[in-house]
């Protein structure tokens, strides 16, 4: 029967991990307070996008990813854990088991383990035990080393005489779990603080076991005193104490073992055994977890607590084929090893779903519908920017959506007799006519509409990137915008971005750098053709510069570059490049 101390631990781990629950419950109540210490951790989780997490045998898929051809991004590389146990070590056998405050054995282990997906991780454990088991109450059941030690009887025919059995175990016990979680998957917070788990192994146990059976003497115990004065009122504890008073601390003699069985470590029986258990961490830090745990050994074995004779079961001994258990509850402390800066904590401490809610609150690297700009007049000049609404349909206007005016009279050329009116002959009448007589080269342009250079609307213009990045701000999205809105009002132009930089090596790959990523926001955010781009970098200027404007009549270049120093970066320069000739 297993020790009711034992169970009473077993209730305190149920109602730890219990209150853990409540407190991470009653904290996310506190809604900010949760959220405070959600956000804590969540600043601490690695760059889905960032492949310096990534092993080289994983790279291909990774490549994939950030190219939006697979999907799911790459496994990143994740620390290992280490850590250090201790705790109650007990027998489940025929003899009680002795508890540490009741001069029982105890147990010390050391493990290392690693994840191999977010819910399996694999894990190596040693355990050093010593268990202790002590009777209290007197048995005849007994024989092997007791009765060959002097316990018999002292006369023919008579009954043996009671004695109570003493005990000591020492084993070495080394095991490889597999180790299956699910606590870090949620639906509601970023982050779990606990990871409770469930086991299995297989291993290896080397023991031996030694019996308390002769006094300081080499003499068998004699018992009856203890026989004799024990009452009704009398329980284990109080007997327990009896006993230890009056039997030494030797555990002298050797204890019954099996036959024909290996021995190792100064003739340690050897047993191959299973065992399962479960446990739970609770995550201090990013490097540091508490953990208790629950492990039951499963041996085929008789002779752990010394005798495979049954207690107190009739009058003569009987044997029994019952198998042996060991238990070891314990307490561990675990630290998370590897370079942060190239490993993610161990997977089952991060959320899979991560990736995905990140994404749909605040989208970095999924695919997004072109958005529509709403343009009342359809004049190419989105409503934000568009300082003249309502233009009649048909009407050239400028960069800012109001009508063209070449002579800059007042009166737009869709309205101007008098399309270039000089200078000296303003101001002009309602119908743009100026107060000097037209001369003859104007006389032609009265009342019509001169169709200008079909790309004189789209604006020239600059954009600067921020020190040493490629990231677009969003000012200069928003000029971007408008430029998409000229070029989509004039499908038949062709822009020339140049950026600038040529001092040296590294200032001619940034340049490179900003010129594509404006090329690859056009293209994939705002669907306009690479093909109407032409491609320019290496300029003299400003290295965090790029400028464009509309192409010159006939200008042709190159709309793809490759990189000037492909190699500059290693393999984030290697995934460009790739990506540029796709």
């Amino acid at each position: 029967m297993v020790n009711k101390k034992y169970l009473l631990l077993a209730g305190l781990f149920y109602l730890t991990t219990q209150a853990s629950f409540a407190q991470e419950s009653q904290s996310s109540s506190g809604g900010a307070q949760w959220a405070n210490r959600d956000m804590t951790y969540r600043g601490k989780n690695y760059d889905v996008l960032d492949t310096a997490y990534i092993p080289k045998s994983r790279m291909k898929q990774q490549r994939m990813f950030l190219n939006h051809q697979y999907d799911f991004p790459a496994k990143p590389r994740n620390m290992w854990e280490v850590g250090v146990n201790g705790g109650l070590y007990n027998v489940h056998g025929r003899v009680p088991s002795l508890m540490p405050w009741n001069k029982g054995g105890f147990g010390l282990g050391a493990q290392v383990r690693k994840a191999w997906g977010y819910m399996f991780s694999t894990r190596l454990q040693y355990n050093y035990g010593i268990a202790k088991g002590l009777d209290w109450q007197p048995t005849t059941d007994y024989a092997g080393p007791y009765t060959s030690l002097g316990y018999f009887p002292s006369k023919p025919g008579a009954l043996p005489p009671e004695i109570f059995r003493a005990y000591r175990m020492e084993s070495h016990q080394l095991n490889l779990d597999l180790i299956v979680n699910a606590g870090n998957i949620s639906f509601n917070r970023a982050r779990n603080f606990l990871s409770p788990y469930a086991f299995f192994g297989v291993g290896a146990l080397a023991y031996k076991t030694r019996i308390n059976a002769l006094n300081s003497d080499y003499q068998p115990y004699d018992f009856a005193s203890i026989i004799t004065g024990k009452t009704s009122f009398d329980n284990h504890k109080s007997t327990w104490k009896k006993l230890q008073s009056a039997m030494d601390n030797t555990y002298e003699s050797p204890a019954q073992t099996a036959d024909n069985r290996a021995t190792i470590f100064d003739n340690k029986t050897l047993d191959w055994v299973a065992s399962f258990g479960i446990g739970v961490e609770i995550k201090l830090s990013t490097r540091v977890n508490i953990q208790l745990e629950d492990r039951l050994t499963l041996t085929e074995d008789r002779f752990l607590d010394g005798t495979e004779l049954d207690t107190r079961i009739g009058i003569f001994p009987t044997i029994s084929s019952d198998k042996e258990d060991i238990n070891y509850f314990s307490v561990g402390i675990n630290f998370n090893l590897g370079n942060k800066k190239k490993m993610v904590e161990p997977l089952y401490w991060m959320n899979p779903l991560d990736f995905t809610y990140n994404e749909l609150g605040n989208p970095r690297h999924m695919k997004l519908p072109t958005p529509i700009l709403p343009d009342e007049d359809g004049d190419g000049v989105t409503d934000q920017f568009d300082k003249c609404p309502h233009t009649p349909a048909g009407v050239q206007v400028d960069v800012h959506g109001c009508p063209l005016d070449t002579d800059g009279d007042g009166v737009p050329d869709y309205r101007d007799k008098q399309l270039i009116t000089p200078t000296e002959c303003q101001p002009v009448d309602a119908d743009g006519v100026g107060k000097c007589p037209c001369p003859e080269s104007c006389k032609d342009m009265i009342g019509k509409n001169v169709v200008v250079a079909p790309c004189s609307n789209i604006y020239a213009g600059s954009i600067s990137f921020a020190k040493n990045s490629t990231k677009l701000s969003a000012d200069m999205q928003s000029k971007l915008a408008t430029l998409t809105a000229q070029m989509q009002a004039n499908p038949n132009c062709k822009i020339v971005l140049t950026g600038a930089g040529n001092a040296s090596k590294v200032e001619q790959e940034r340049s490179w750098e900003h010129v594509n990523a404006v090329i690859e926001y056009m293209s994939e955010k705002m669907a306009i053709s690479r093909e109407r781009f032409i491609f320019q970098y290496g300029k003299e200027g400003d290295p965090n510069t790029v400028m464009f404007r509309s192409a010159n009549d006939g200008e042709e270049g190159p709309t793809n570059v490759p990189p000037p120093f492909p190699n500059l970066k290693g393999g984030e320069k290697e995934k460009k490049t790739k990506h540029h000739k796709e």
